[in-house]
């Protein structure tokens, strides 16, 4: 099979289009008519995971992260980004990204990150202006209200994350929840407009957890944390209209921030 037409579905869920203007979604290393037989799924490129993907023969690696975000002047090995994309080249190992434009895809990842914790009744936090349904972050209810601090712990569970940093508890029990996957901090305000109870996403600063009107409970539970879904969700697209390639989620896609507790 070649790469476009395992490409051609990942964008007709998630169009590049959709992308920010600052993203490099889309195939980073080898060509539209290059001839693939396994993918391997995962958050980012790493050599760990051109490890796997040597070891399993795969020869297309998909990931949400894009390997390669500000031009290279140089491939001399110096960094983990050299390395990878040497290595990628040499092996015929082709790389493909699908970053904002899955985050802003309606059923994208935040929506699969809020069907996880029990949300429904889900609508876009911040609709693109295009009026195609895509946006960023989604918000919804849980079928009953529940303890902010009990939430907390089943988001803990279900997501195994290690630690959640979290703002004054606004209020006793949460109902409405917003979410957005990876760093969120900018629609807060957006969150709090919506009526949620609580925000969860990742990569909040200082600033970020002193809610002005003491209303939402912010809770940040790590980039990775909350994108490693990602590897089930691209999964899901393609295998549900892929019937004859191989498609495996990748065991060796690792948190690189470690937390001591």
């Amino acid at each position: 099979m070649i790469i476009k037409q395992i490409t051609d579905i990942i964008e007709r869920f998630a169009p590049l289009e959709w992308q920010e203007s600052y993203d490099n979604a889309g195939l980073i290393v080898g060509r539209p008519d290059d001839e693939v037989h396994k993918a391997l799924l995962a958050v980012d490129v790493t050599e760990e995971v051109l490890d796997e993907a040597e070891a399993e023969g795969c020869d297309l690696v998909i990931t949400h992260h894009p390997i390669v975000f500000r031009a290279l002047k140089r491939f001399n090995s110096a960094d983990p980004v050299e390395r990878c994309v040497e290595r990628a080249i040499r092996s015929r190992i082709a790389l493909y990204a699908c970053h904002t434009n899955l985050d802003s895809a309606p059923g994208g990842m935040s929506w699969r990150l809020a069907e996880m914790l029990g949300v429904g009744n889900l609508r876009v936090l911040q609709p693109s202006e295009t009026g195609d349904g895509a946006g960023f972050g989604v918000v919804g209810e849980l079928p009953e209200a529940i303890d902010t601090v009990e939430f907390m712990r089943i988001i803990q569970r279900r997501l195994e994350v290690s630690v959640i940093r979290y703002s004054d508890i606004a209020t006793s029990g949460v109902r409405r929840v917003a979410v957005c996957t990876g760093a969120g901090a900018s629609l807060i305000g957006e969150a709090r407009r919506a009526g949620a109870d609580i925000y969860i996403t990742a990569d909040m600063k200082y600033n970020d957890f002193m809610a002005p009107d003491k209303a939402l409970t912010v809770a940040d539970i790590g980039h990775f944390e909350s994108e490693y879904c990602a590897i089930q969700l691209i999964f899901d697209i393609l295998s549900k209209n892929l019937c004859t390639f191989a498609v495996r989620k990748s065991e060796r896609s690792r948190n690189p921030v470690n937390y001591l507790v």
